[in-house]
């Protein structure tokens, strides 16, 4: 056996040698595509040594607490000279990162695997210390017992806090909770590890991929490397199955499985328990067969969730609050509404408006059809002008964006002929973008919704629209990115892709949306809007300019605009409604940027961290889901539609409940009340 070592271990080192050769392929193939097609190429130099580096070292270890200082100081020396390696195509510098992460990894489940047989002290004066800035690589090697002890306990004590709110109960009940939950949080972190250990791509490759993605990154956030694996699997199930549980989801930048939107009339709307953005960390069918989403592929968990074969799924739930929610659901076939657009009729004190929502700016990719989402705003559009309706709403909020193409369009329904904005590549080149057809689908009042998550397509859209002076723009800033991507293969095997970022938008005035976002004639004050996490937060993100262009246009004239704005700027300012969610969202602001801890581990002191912030939640919730006075029907057309449709109704429904509490719908509508008072 000793004499067939040395060759498993060539073969180990051989094939490693094989998979970097392959890495500093794809990163040659990369940077010429960077540098040829990239809106703004930087050179490889030691900026982009820097900055891979230390996001390599947040990958493989944010919480600080594998890697010792001496293994940390060993891959410090590759900090400023990963440029030299990509410029010589020489990528053996990642044996130094596989073998440090995996015997890092090694040494944690060995930790880790002997805390089972540890029992906690709950009553120490131990503590745990947290920090908005990342700890420095400090620990030696006799530390990592002390360090995960802690950590453990902190993690059974919070997953416990959780549990209730009902502090007397679950210190009643502690023993056998902490038993359980002990089990559970030993079980997820040796999961975690053994997912990165024994993948069947191997550590190398999980490395290749963290550099590639890095690499791009360092371009831009909006650019990556990505290739034909997990992720595409996972998120194409959610247009293949026939059974559905009535809920999109998606990934965020932890790869954390996050709920998207929850489809009106589905099993998972009636549940009652979906809000967007909830965290969705354990995954289990009726056979008995669970998975922690934190230590299981991607692919496995698409098929639990997504594949016809587990009619019921039982899924646990992190709220934002941190409250964890299970909800047991039944697949069902899904009938296919119209369209993601839907309108209402809305009216307070005699002024009756239309209300249209786009949750995004969809299109029909497959089909030479005018079907997508200008065209169903359009149906909408007639639908409420056949009610007579005194102006419109146009409610954008929350949506991410789209196609740019259905943007314009949609610009091209409420303006006559002419530019809408500019596209400028990485040579300079402007294009001057378009709409050309004569004519407007709807020529009455307009006010526009957006909210820091309002990005892309619906600040294209935005911003054409207050450049026009075609519409009154409301709410909060949006989010600041005005770029496009276009995925490009590496080489005809079509195999390995790069999202890369390349031209950027400008409004027909020559100014940029990018940082800046649209800034909205009238600000709202609106619940997180001060922890959004806009473009800005982005290290890599580009910079806001101005250019001199030849795109000619001719603003429209809002009669009595600075007035409307005035008398709306007032009412926000002596608005009950608006005054408090003002104070509620420097409450919020308040929450997520204080200094927390340090926290003593014992349940009493984790217990009043975690429920400290249940009153502001439930404040939240208590705005969020109040009426606002404004009175919502459907429009004729809707009616009819749904008298005999159990279905659409039920959707219906669903939106209005929504629609309801819409706080600034009722500020819109007086926006659109003064509008035309002041014309007569």
């Amino acid at each position: 056996m000793k004499r067939l070592l040395p060759v498993l271990l060539l073969c180990s080192v051989s094939l490693f040698a094989q998979d970097s050769g392959k890495a500093c392929e794809l990163l040659s193939k990369i940077n010429k595509l960077v540098q040829s097609e990239h809106y703004k190429p930087k050179p490889i130099d030691d900026s982009l040594s820097a900055y891979v580096f230390d996001e390599m070292m947040n990958r493989l270890d944010i919480g600080r607490n594998i890697f010792t200082k001496e293994e940390y100081q060993k891959l410090l020396v590759h900090k400023t000279r990963i440029d030299d390696y990509l410029n010589a195509n020489d990528c053996a510098f990642l044996d130094d990162f596989t073998s440090t992460w995996k015997t890092a990894l090694l040494r944690k489940r060995k930790i880790i695997e002997s805390m089972k047989a540890v029992n906690f002290d709950y009553n120490s004066k131990d503590s745990v210390k947290f920090s908005k800035k990342n700890f420095e690589f400090d620990l030696v090697e006799g530390d990592f017992d002390r360090v995960w002890k802690k950590r453990l306990r902190f993690e059974i004590l919070d997953d416990i806090a959780k549990l209730s709110k009902n502090g007397d109960s679950l210190k009643q009940h502690f023993t056998a909770l902490e038993k359980l939950s002990k089990d559970k949080m030993i079980e997820s972190n040796l999961c975690k590890v053994t997912t990165i250990l024994e993948d069947s791509k191997g550590i190398e490759y999980q490395l290749q991929t963290f550099l590639l993605d890095l690499f791009c990154n360092y371009f831009d956030p909006h650019s990556n490397y990505f290739s034909m694996d997990a992720k595409s699997s996972f998120l194409s199930a959610l247009s293949t199955s026939n059974l559905s549980l009535g809920l999109n989801v998606g990934l965020n930048e932890k790869e954390e499985i996050i709920v998207g939107d929850v489809v009106p009339g589905g099993p998972a709307a009636r549940s009652e328990k979906f809000e967007k953005g909830d965290n969705i960390i354990k995954v289990a069918n009726n056979r008995g067969q669970e998975y922690w989403v934190s230590c299981t592929s991607l692919d496995m968990i698409g098929e639990m969730i997504f594949s016809d074969s587990n009619k019921e799924i039982n899924l646990t739930l992190r709220k934002k609050n941190g409250s964890i929610v299970e909800v047991n659901l039944r697949k069902e076939v899904m009938k296919a509404s119209e369209n993601s657009v839907f309108s209402y009729i809305a009216e307070k004190n005699g002024t009756k408006v239309g209300y249209i929502n786009i949750p995004n700016f969809y299109s029909d990719f497959e089909s030479r059809t005018v079907d997508g989402c200008a065209d169903d705003v359009v149906k909408e559009v007639i639908k409420l002008q056949h009610d007579n309706v005194e102006g419109i709403v146009i409610d954008l909020i929350d949506n991410g964006g789209g196609s740019m193409e259905e943007a314009i369009n949609l610009v091209g329904m409420f303006v006559d002929i002419g530019p809408v904005s500019v596209l400028v590549n990485n040579k300079g080149k402007q294009n001057v973008l378009k709409d050309g057809n004569r004519g407007m689908a709807y020529t009455g009042p307009l006010v526009v919704l957006i909210n820091g998550n309002s990005a892309s397509a619906s600040e294209f859209f935005s911003a054409a629209m207050q450049d026009y002076n075609r519409a009154i723009i409301i709410g909060a800033t949006s989010l600041g990115k005005a770029t496009m991507q276009n995925i490009m293969p590496l080489d005809n095997k079509n195999e390995d892709f790069v999202k890369l970022t390349t031209e950027k938008f400008y409004r027909v005035t020559g100014e940029s949306g990018q940082i800046k976002g649209v800034v909205p004639d009238i600000k709202l004050p609106m619940l997180f809007d001060s922890v959004t996490k806009r473009e800005d937060s982005y290290k890599t993100a580009l910079p806001n300019d101005v250019i001199v262009t030849k795109a000619r246009f001719q603003p429209m004239l809002i009669p009595n605009k600075e007035k409307i704005i005035a008398l709306s700027t007032s009412r926000i300012q002596n608005s009950v409604k608006f005054n408090e969610l003002k104070q509620l969202d420097g409450e919020i602001n308040l929450m997520y940027n204080k200094t927390r801890g340090p926290i003593r581990l014992t349940f009493a002191d984790v217990f009043k961290d975690i429920h400290e912030i249940d009153p502001l939640w439930n404040k939240i919730k208590e705005v969020a889901e109040k009426p606002s006075g404004v009175s919502i029907s459907n429009t004729s057309y809707e009616k009819g539609k749904i008298s005999n449709d159990a279905f659409e109704k039920e959707i219906s429904d669903y939106r209005m409940k929504d629609v309801k509490s819409n706080p600034y719908l009722e500020e819109a509508i007086n926006i659109i009340k003064d509008y035309n008072g002041l014309q007569k």
